[in-house]
């Protein structure tokens, strides 16, 4: 994989930075490898290209069904991929390599086939009969240059689910992944090289949170799709506000599983281990508290430690491990500061 250089607009080329990330394994605490990170010009780079690819390129001109064969060779090559992904996306996370293989990279597998069975029946054009009896044409088009800033907890899953049906429609992207998880974003950068997209259409920039930054503030940018906290989200969408641009969030998110008094207790404790910490524990939706009635508490608790105990810790790449690592020291702090808040407030 190129660790020294970035990919804008279809072509691997030297970081404008001698800046690096460094990606450390959260199971090992060990440095597994050190990144290009992208700049300012970089980012520059990246949008012109993108601009001139949708204003003037052929992506956004084909005709659907051209769009679809060009993701569904993309999707070949990701599936032919898919252990070296899953590897990677392990040894940068953490998360155990049965859920990775699974969930991390069998999903956005099977979601680029879906999304191309979606975009086959998809009216992207439609005739209508108007009120007064008039023809009406719609012709549903791109919005044009698409920036795509992703977290790291499901890094893949993420990325697919903002690229893919982008690329259906016809914009061009500026995937910007996390610092903690670029290696995967590379990956995918050589997949869709192999793929021949056409020039400019995918650019993958790894950077910090000040480029995500200057990439959504960025006027040649027409929509924003990002994943990630609460605050942040307000930030980007107030930048977008500001000249009227087109933004998607995805933000937060902590669920509670509500149990009624009737529930049985093994039932729920199976589901909530399920629900609760798959990944690690590290996922939007799962449920980070539970609701029981007060009479049946201990019934409860009970069958919850019992299924938390039967759970096998340990090496994420080893198949058998059903929970590995958090993602880095920051986040197992914060984890523990729950639980002493929890055990504090009783």
């Amino acid at each position: 994989m190129r660790q020294e250089e970035v990919f804008i607009g279809g072509n691997w080329t030297k970081a404008s930075t001698d800046r690096r990330i460094e990606v450390v394994s959260p199971h090992t605490e060990e440095p597994v490898a050190r990144v290009a990170a992208a700049g300012p010009h970089d980012v520059d780079q990246a949008v012109e290209a993108a601009r001139a690819a949708f204003d003037t390129g052929p992506w956004p001109r084909l005709e659907p069904a051209e769009r679809i064969d060009a993701v569904r060779r993309l999707a070949k090559v990701y599936g032919e991929r898919r252990p070296e992904m899953a590897e990677l996306i392990t040894s940068e996370i953490g998360a155990p390599i049965s859920f990775a293989q699974r969930a991390q990279v069998g999903l956005p597998a099977m979601m680029m086939n879906a999304f191309c069975e979606l975009a086959k029946s998809y009216p992207w054009r439609e005739a209508r009969t108007g009120l007064y009896g008039t023809d009406i044409h719609i012709r549903r088009e791109p919005v044009g240059v698409a920036a795509a800033i992703v977290p790291w907890n499901m890094p893949q899953f993420l990325t697919v689910t903002k690229l893919i049906p982008a690329l259906l429609a016809g914009c061009t992207v500026i995937l910007k992944p996390a610092p903690e998880s670029p290696l995967d974003a590379l990956l995918l950068a050589e997949m869709i090289a192999e793929s021949e997209l056409p020039q400019g259409v995918v650019s993958v920039l790894p950077g910090d949170a000040s480029l995500g930054e200057f990439l959504v503030k960025h006027p040649g940018v027409d929509k924003v799709s990002f994943t990630g906290s609460t605050a942040a989200g307000k930030a980007v969408a107030a930048a977008c506000a500001s000249d009227l641009r087109r933004v998607s969030l995805e933000l937060g998110g902590k669920s509670a599983a509500i149990v009624l008094s009737d529930a049985d207790p093994g039932i729920v404790a199976a589901g909530v281990r399920s629900a609760s910490l798959s990944n690690s524990g590290q996922i939007c939706n799962a449920l980070t508290r539970i609701l029981v009635p007060a009479g049946r508490a201990k019934d409860f608790t009970d069958a919850l430690a019992a299924e938390m105990t039967s759970m096998v810790v340990g090496d994420p790449m080893d198949s058998a491990t059903q929970v590995g690592p958090l993602v880095a020291q920051r986040q197992q702090q914060r984890v523990r500061g729950y639980i002493e808040t929890g055990q504090q407030e009783g």
